[in-house]
């Protein structure tokens, strides 16, 4: 397999944030450059040393950075659109702009001939019992039954290919009341919502940090032919916003969040702000080593665990409101 090296550039400060996010998303090998660590070995008086390499005294100047690989194929190209979707969220959340400049760089592609070359491997893909999804150059079976959504790879994290969005798909289809509303919060591409449009939603409401996100989601739906006042997208951040928390409103029947485990525990407590008394919240992008965690705190939020699925590293699961 070929691998892409991804650069980020960071600070010291950030280099915790920015891993930490880096292991939400499933990518636990990278390398960590950073000239503060490399001052404090030179000042160490414990350490005795003779010669360092002119290679390893540049390191004294270096801007703080953070390497990872990634898989040259489908799934590396979705979690770059991952790391660049959590860079905008650590951006927005930098007010005091002590994380760096978090900014990318691929070493050895270029990315536009990465997403060109990633066709070949996105082809139609069956997810659940109604739902295929498949990207504009590819065609259908005139007969086809089940229900087409149609999104491009490399637009923003979210096209079906990442197994947390094959769970939460699956869990929407299956609690998902014809006529409903449903809240999509991280929306990314869009994807979720969409899908909840096709598969019988009245309305839906999608939210994201990034305002780029927001941009391609409700580009996403037009190209799927939703009707425009059946679908809202707004950018914000819901656990700060309270204007983008009165404007989303309430009483929704499904209220998903495909993120990140920190950002979930994040926004647990206000999950219920949104749902109906009856309604079913589905929560997706859960590293198995945080599984625990992550349905723990959401429980002690007034939540009940009415299904967990997993897949690979990964863990989804529904929620129904206490009694």
């Amino acid at each position: 397999m070929n691998w892409i090296e991804v650069d980020i550039f960071t600070s010291s400060q950030g280099v915790e944030p920015l891993t930490g996010s880096l292991l939400g998303y499933g990518i636990n090998g990278f390398v960590i450059k950073d000239s503060e660590d490399f001052n404090a070995f030179l000042e160490d008086k414990s350490v005795n040393w003779d010669y360092i390499d002119d290679d390893l005294m540049g390191l004294k100047n270096c801007e703080t950075t953070v390497t990872v690989y990634l898989p040259e194929n489908a799934q590396g190209l979705e979690n770059l659109e991952a790391i660049k979707s959590e860079l905008s969220a650590l951006k927005s959340r930098d007010a005091d702009d002590q994380f760096g400049r978090l900014e990318y760089e691929l070493k050895n592609v270029r990315e536009e001939d990465w997403a060109n070359n990633w066709k070949q491997y996105f082809k139609p893909l069956c997810v659940g019992e109604k739902l295929l999804i498949k990207p504009s150059w590819e065609t259908v079976n005139p007969d086809e039954k089940r229900k087409v959504l149609e999104i491009d790879p490399a637009s923003s994290f979210g096209t079906g290919q990442h197994n947390t969005t094959q769970l939460c798909l699956e869990l929407i289809e299956k609690y998902l009341p014809d006529n409903c509303k449903l809240l999509d919060l991280g929306c990314g591409s869009g994807i979720l919502s969409i899908a909840a449009k096709l598969l019988g939603a009245d309305s839906a409401f999608a939210v994201d940090i990034d305002a780029n996100s927001v941009k391609i989601a409700v580009e996403n739906a037009e190209k799927n032919h939703i009707p425009r006042e059946k679908y809202t997208a707004r950018c914000g951040n819901v656990i700060d916003d309270d204007a983008l928390v009165n404007d989303i409103g309430c009483d929704y029947d499904v209220v998903c969040a495909n993120i990140v485990a920190d950002v979930l525990i994040g926004m647990s407590g206000i999950f219920s702000r949104f749902l109906k008394p009856d309604g079913t919240l589905i929560v997706s992008g859960i590293i198995n080593l945080r599984k625990d965690e992550v349905l723990n705190v959401i429980q002690s939020k007034g939540f009940e665990i009415i299904e967990i699925r997993e897949k690979e590293d990964w863990v989804a699961a529904a929620f129904k409101p206490c009694k």
